[in-house]
């Protein structure tokens, strides 16, 4: 897998030598270089600067700061299917004679995903259950590394788990130089995310919440495994991603960022609290270096949220104007405006 925790070691050099020089922490020159300049990086160096400066009124002690993130589109690519469907239909593609119907084997070896998605849920429980169950945890977390390490996006070329978006990395990285901790918060299945979270994003696996499968303690051969039975045992999308947190965290964060609205009631609940709150939304506006979509989306819906960041008063990021880069610009596959945004203005 892709290393991306080459950021945070940069930061902590950077840190280390603001510290023997005596200065502060949060003097960097720019905590968000591939963010341009605007009112909404300044909204969040702002919210970051006053919930940590101990003689501001809105001084939120570090036991506190809590940042949720869902995932998919949020903290990488979700197009044009959700990276973990991906490889669902790469490991469906060998399932045994008869698991699935004829129509959707078909559907799944053509990767039509609206043939698959016109069966609806009971079609991805489908594939979700030839693709995830049957072996312990270990073994399916073994897989999913391997997969992640040959796997390219159809579109890009691109290895999955490097298209990440960098801006987002630095937000993760200057939210925990901050005093925050940060979570994954996602519909996402928990065990195929804790593969790479921590070495893609610096969130270690504890620090992940996701939707579950069944699981049995299997004792076979006289050692105690836990073995993935399929079907979903937790849903941790929509109105189950504020319920996660609570039993998960037993207080509301103070951070919450998400692109669909799948996480709105996550940023509901979270901005309803008392005391300073932040809202992020991040909006699929940039169809040329990444994909343009929102409303109509059959993925990563974001039609709710549109309608309601005005008056939550959330930061409604365009990736178009916002961010000077999506992916780690040194990758192959980028576009002249993301590698020289000032070349491409001209």
């Amino acid at each position: 897998m892709r290393k991306h925790r080459f950021f945070d070691i940069a930061k902590l050099l950077s840190i280390g030598l603001l510290s023997l020089f005596g200065l502060p922490v949060l003097a960097l020159a720019d905590p968000l270089p591939s963010w341009q300049s605007g009112e909404h990086k300044n909204a969040i160096i702002d919210f970051v600067e006053m919930t940590t400066d101990p003689d501001s009124e809105d001084f939120v002690p570090q036991a506190r700061r809590i940042a949720v993130f869902d995932n998919d589109g949020t903290l990488w690519s979700e197009q044009p299917y959700y990276f973990q469907l991906a490889y669902a239909l790469d490991r469906a593609e060998n399932a045994p004679e008869g698991a699935l119907s004829e129509a959707l084997q078909t559907a799944v070896d053509n990767r039509d995903l609206a043939a698959i998605l016109a069966g609806g849920n009971e079609s991805l429980l489908d594939i979700v259950n030839v693709s995830h169950s049957g072996m312990t945890v270990d073994a399916f977390q073994d897989d999913v590394g391997n997969w992640l390490a040959d796997a390219r996006h159809p579109k890009t070329g691109l290895a999955y788990d490097e298209m990440v978006f960098q801006p987002m990395l630095e937000l993760l990285v200057y939210l925990r130089d901050a005093g925050y901790v940060t979570y994954i918060v996602s519909g996402g299945g928990i065990d195929f995310m804790r593969v790479f979270a921590e070495d893609a994003y610096g969130i270690p696996p504890q620090n992940v919440m996701g939707s579950t499968g069944k699981l049995a303690v299997s004792r076979e051969g006289g050692e105690m495994t836990l073995v993935k039975q399929g079907d979903i045992a937790g849903l941790d999308d929509g109105d189950g991603k504020p319920i996660t947190i609570q039993r998960t965290l037993g207080q509301r964060p103070i951070i919450a960022v998400g692109n669909s609205d799948g996480d709105v009631p996550m940023l509901t609940w979270t901005t309803e609290g008392d005391g300073p709150r932040l809202g992020v939304l991040i909006h699929h506006t940039d169809g040329e270096r990444e994909v343009a979509y929102d409303r109509e989306s059959a993925i990563g819906k974001l039609d709710q949220g549109l309608d309601e960041a005005e008056q939550r008063q959330w930061v409604l990021v365009d990736m178009a104007e916002d961010w000077r880069t999506v992916y780690d610009a040194t990758l192959d596959g980028q576009s002249r405006r993301e590698a020289d945004p000032q070349a491409a203005s001209q």
